[in-house]
């Protein structure tokens, strides 16, 4: 049996990254794995959204990725409210009027409200995730911390960890987590900069057989979870092709910018997390990139000042704004050029599963041949 299988109950290898608790849902009871990325969630949301999934899930297993930075920019268990505050007024100022300048009317003070990633009761966002019936707890951004690596152990629980190098590979080890994933800068979200096809083989060789190691980054077919499976991945961690679900938390308006992308309209950019974070380039990354603009903040702070203002944009680009069209930006992988078209994510599973299937069956075809 896959040793990743075994470890997490998972039917097949293929791992979903999602916001979305129907698309967590929807993927595992399609014989994938789903798992819920916490980042932005309180306790009580958090709590709520796990026991809708333990609902819904059919019993199959599921996971929970957690971001917990090892570095920001304010105290640990600062309030939200406290962070939005520290906002300095230049970047508020800059934010309102980008927003005016593509007809979105909206009072400074809204823009202003208590919300970011990544600061306020990690703690106890753990314990939330530890009482539900998860079978991985990932870590997104940074070393797992001892606490997680503890309880995993306590609980039965694997612990995953994403890493851009091999030197990352190396303290992620150190610290005790069990799987590792693998996520190439072609990825949506915080992301290094060493290409999939570079970094899997580079974090193999550092394992070295110690831990299960999924690949990620760029990966949106079932032909190249066979590829990353034939040089050694254990099975394949994704996330942006799961935007292009009917499931999924995005708006129409990005399912429409994504289904006309190409692989080369991302941007790796600071400026809405305050991290390197890859995103679908948009008139939003073009403000902040132009001269005069003021200068990405460290994290939490850039979510504090973007995120209000982002959820605003995707409304009035949604309600019939074509200015606002122009700002609407998400997460979202360079794999976003092979997205033509929305599906149900279990269909998506199921295209997994077929491509797999037939590539895998290729690949021992041309080996048989070539010993004859």
């Amino acid at each position: 049996m896959n040793r990743l299988c075994e470890i997490t109950g998972a039917e097949f290898p293929l791992f979903a990254f999602s916001h979305c608790r129907d698309v967590v849902a929807a993927v595992s009871r399609a014989g994938g794995f789903g798992v819920f990325g916490a980042a932005a969630f309180t306790p009580d949301s958090l709590e709520a959204e796990l026991a809708w999934i333990d609902a819904n899930v059919g019993g199959k297993p599921y996971g929970v990725d957690l971001l917990i930075p090892s570095a920001q920019a304010v105290e640990e268990g600062t309030s939200h409210a406290e962070i939005a505050r520290r906002v300095p007024d230049e970047h508020r100022a800059f934010v309102h009027g980008l927003l005016q300048r593509h007809g979105i009317d909206v009072a400074p003070e809204r823009l202003h409200q208590p919300r970011s990633i990544g600061t306020q009761g990690a703690a106890e966002i753990m314990d939330i995730a530890f009482r539900h019936p998860i079978r991985l707890i990932a870590s997104a951004l940074g070393t797992a911390p001892p606490e997680m690596i503890a309880r995993g152990r306590a609980a039965g629980v694997p612990v995953a960890a994403l890493v851009g190098t091999a030197e990352h590979a190396r303290r992620q080890l150190a610290a005790g987590v069990d799987v590792l994933v693998a996520q190439g800068g072609e990825a949506g979200g915080h992301t290094g900069e060493v290409a999939t096809i570079v970094l899997v083989p580079e974090v193999l060789r550092t394992v070295a057989g110690r831990v299960p190691v999924l690949a990620a980054g760029g990966i949106m077919t079932g032909r190249q979870m066979a590829g990353m499976m034939a040089m050694g991945a254990a099975g394949v961690w994704t996330g942006s092709v799961w935007l292009a679900t009917a499931e999924s938390e995005v708006s129409e308006t990005f399912r429409e910018k994504m289904v006309a992308a190409s692989s080369r309209d991302t941007v790796r950019s600071r400026h809405r997390t305050g991290k390197p974070a890859r995103q679908l380039r948009s008139a939003w990354h073009d403000a902040w990139e132009a001269e005069g603009a003021p200068p990405a903040l460290p994290m939490p702070l850039m979510s504090a000042a973007s995120e209000p203002a982002i959820s605003l944009i995707h409304r009035a680009a949604d309600a019939g704004n074509p200015a606002a069209k122009e700002l609407v930006t998400y997460f979202v992988g360079q794999g976003v050029g092979l997205v033509d078209g929305v599906r149900s994510a279990a269909a998506v599973v199921g295209e997994f599963k077929a491509e797999f299937a037939e590539a895998v069956g290729e690949l021992c075809v041309m080996v048989g041949m070539s010993s004859a």
